[in-house]
């Protein structure tokens, strides 16, 4: 390489490197897009005082577990960067030093982080390259560092099936490609690749069953594989020499054949310059993210609102392919008229994502439940994630805030299957049927990894599934499963204890568990990833009767305060259980609703002042990109993205919101109807005095959907 391209390469290198912010925000990005930081979530939260107690030896909190890659909304690739395979909830964290691969999809729950690819040169025996925050950005739609080992710059960006990686080399001889075919974060079974002309490849991935096809820009050498199928192996391509322009890698992703991988490929990229693709892909976030204008706030909670925004529509992750193509629930390959998703990560989203999912995308949301329902055909129950049968409530919301163009009695008729035949989606519901709760042993001397039947919160969450399928059945007119779905939602009050004032576990015969400890956290014994403290404030569908069942609402009131305020036991250590204010625990999902049920007893000004506490000192935490625990596929981020507008959907199935006092002055929520929703809080104070919808004072302080569909204003006076 003449001297004269090397310094026009440096000088390019060096302009790219310094067109970033903190924490590798790309300037490039304009609108709205500019606030998005993708690396929020990717920072282990090590404060004691924040977690509850201090991080075991080798252990990492689950603090965010996000990924700072490209990714469109809810695409099938997600290109970022891998800093490790395991233990590692999304490949990368922000703390290491060591870049071992860019994979191609992602959601954070150490699963996926497919198809690995690195560029290298002279590399070692050992296989990755060291880099430096300050030699990396990232974007909306785009992602950029610089391998210090490897002397390679890497940039990368997408489409909603494929990635475009550019490796800009400082050596131009001996250019190679590692495809790291057997490590993901989910276990690799088998895979292959082959070369399939001078500048192409095609291969496949076991596991999650991932076919790729590649293009290259530049002649491939020769690939030599080492152990090939093995789960030791790897595959390298060397590079041809003699080009010096920077080699451009596009590559097509499908879950049903390498040949619809290279459909989407050309169908996608074709020949179009990553530049083109970049700009594209910025363009996409920035259509989406600009329905949302602000007036007032800070920058950094500007900066929070936009990026949790982004996050919060990342998943679920399309499947099919540009010819409509898709595995289905039985692994067949079939064809359908709509987008095939993966199934929502229902326990943590139903609660607030999927209801922002159908505000924002309300196409996806559509093709989502078109997706569950396909699920529900082929295997006999609509699809559960990790706990309850949250399905109800994410269709259920859909549907009542007017997502109704899917087979709705074929879906509401595998829902009530969902909810009355065993084996199904319920586990235990033979006994939860019968008795209207599900028991749990007496356990001599549990522990947090106890397992039993988490039966507390299995009943809590049923009763409120129960509730939400009741809600489809009145508006289809079923009026005997209405009834008989309405009382079962009554099912949550058998777990509660007046004696101890507390959701409890019950044994077979009805008796209380006896060794119970309201402070101590269970994954699977009683509760689930929770304490008693934690669960026992559930019950959005009726907290009229919830709140009877304390003896009224001072009563209420002096628990919440002590859920708040009751010191954290140090010594009660358990994963995902992070992240306190007294007992409470923002970390997990399990109550994030209890801050709003001040509200309900008329003390709104008590639940703002434990949601602006979270709002402003548990996101952004140490560097500015700590979040307070997983991000769990987007519910972390969609709580903040509500109660940081000042709606929250408190109970995700009804079509209403819970007001709370805006972090901003004025609100422009450009609904997908094409109307405008306006929320504005003239006053500086914190506490809600009043509330006024279309002009009109507002009874209580829930405000209905009709303001998404028709437009309006709700204004917020405050002391």
């Amino acid at each position: 390489m003449t001297t004269k391209i090397k310094t026009i390469l440096s000088s390019t290198l060096l302009v790219a490197l310094a067109a970033m912010s903190q924490h590798g925000q790309a300037q490039e990005a304009k609108g709205n897009a500019r606030y998005v930081n993708t690396f929020i979530g990717t920072s282990g939260l090590t404060d004691p005082k924040i977690l509850g107690y201090e991080l075991p030896k080798d252990w990492r909190a689950w603090s965010g577990l996000t990924f700072p890659g490209s990714s469109l909304p809810n695409a099938m690739v997600q290109l970022s960067p891998m800093t490790k395979y395991q233990p590692a909830g999304a490949g990368y964290e922000y703390e290491d030093s060591e870049i071992v691969g860019f994979s191609h999809t992602n959601k954070g729950h150490w699963n996926l982080g497919n198809v690995p690819i690195l560029p290298m040169s002279n590399p070692g025996s050992k296989f990755g390259s060291h880099f430096s925050h300050k030699n990396e950005s990232a974007a909306p739609g785009f992602y950029q560092v610089f391998l210090d080992d490897y002397q390679v710059n890497v940039s990368l960006t997408s489409t909603l099936r494929t990635g475009f990686h550019k490796y800009e080399y400082k050596n131009n001889k001996g250019r190679q490609i590692l495809f790291d075919l057997s490590k993901a974060l989910s276990g690799v079974n088998r895979w292959n690749i082959e070369q399939v002309g001078k500048t192409a490849l095609k291969g496949f991935q076991g596991g999650e069953n991932v076919y790729f096809y590649v293009s290259l820009n530049t002649t491939i050498d020769s690939l030599e594989q080492k152990n090939p199928g093995q789960k030791d192996g790897y595959a390298i391509v060397h590079l041809k020499d003699g080009s010096t322009a920077p080699v451009e890698l596009r590559i097509g992703l499908s879950f049903v054949s390498a040949e619809n991988a290279k459909e989407n490929l050309e169908k996608e990229l074709g020949t179009k310059s990553f530049a083109d693709i970049r700009k594209a892909a910025n363009q996409t976030w920035e259509n989406i993210l600009s329905n949302i204008q602000l007036k007032g706030g800070t920058e950094k909670q500007k900066v929070m609102l936009y990026s949790c925004l982004y996050r919060s529509l990342l998943w679920p992750a399309l499947r099919s392919d540009v010819n409509g193509e898709y595995k289905d629930a039985k692994r067949n390959t079939v064809k359908a008229d709509f987008n095939y998703y993966t199934e929502p990560s229902l326990w943590d989203t139903y609660r607030n994502k999927d209801v922002l999912l159908g505000l924002m995308s309300p196409k996806v949301a559509l093709d989502v439940i078109k997706s569950m329902k396909d699920v529900g055909d082929k295997t006999g129950a609509i699809p559960t994630f990790f706990h309850g049968d949250h399905g109800a409530s994410s269709i259920a919301g859909a549907y009542l805030r007017g997502i109704d163009g899917f087979d709705v009695k074929g879906t509401y008729e595998l829902l009530l299957k969902n909810a009355n035949v065993p084996g199904r989606a319920r586990p235990y519901l033979e006994e939860y049927m019968a008795k209207g709760y599900i028991s749990d042993p007496d356990v001599e001397r549990p522990h947090v990894e106890t397992k039993a039947r988490a039966g507390v919160s299995k009943t809590l969450e049923y009763s409120y599934d129960d509730y939400s399928v009741a809600q489809i059945a009145k508006k289809l007119g079923d009026t005997a499963n209405y009834r008989k779905l309405m009382a079962r939602s009554g099912n949550y009050k058998n777990m509660f204890d007046p004696s101890t004032r507390f959701m409890r576990g019950r044994l077979e015969n009805g008796d209380w568990v006896k060794n119970f400890n309201p402070q101590y956290p269970y994954y699977e014994y009683m509760y689930r990833e929770a304490n008693a403290w934690q669960v026992s404030f559930f019950a959005p569908h009726d907290m009229p009767g919830l709140i009877k069942l304390y003896g009224g609402a001072d009563k209420f009131e002096a628990k919440l305060d002590s859920l708040f305020t009751l010191p954290w036991n140090p010594r009660y250590i358990a994963r995902n259980v992070e992240t306190m204010i007294g007992q409470y625990c923002h970390g997990n999902q399990p109550d994030h609703e209890a801050p709003f049920a001040y509200t309900l007893i008329g003390k709104p000004e008590k639940t703002q002042k434990v949601l602006d506490n979270i709002l402003n000192n548990l996101y952004g935490m140490k560097d500015g990109i700590t979040l307070s625990g997983m991000d769990d596929a987007g519910e972390m981020s969609a709580w903040y993205v509500f109660s940081a507008l000042g709606l929250y959907t408190f109970s995700a199935t009804d079509p209403e919101y819970l007001v709370t006092a805006p972090l901003f002055d004025e609100v422009k929520w450009k609904t997908s109807t094409g109307k405008v929703l306006t929320i504005k809080k003239p006053g500086q104070g914190r506490a809600i005095t009043g509330i006024k919808v279309n002009g009109k004072t507002n009874k209580g302080y829930f405000v209905p959907h009709d303001l998404f569909t028709n437009g309006g204003e709700i204004s917020i006076a405050t002391k």
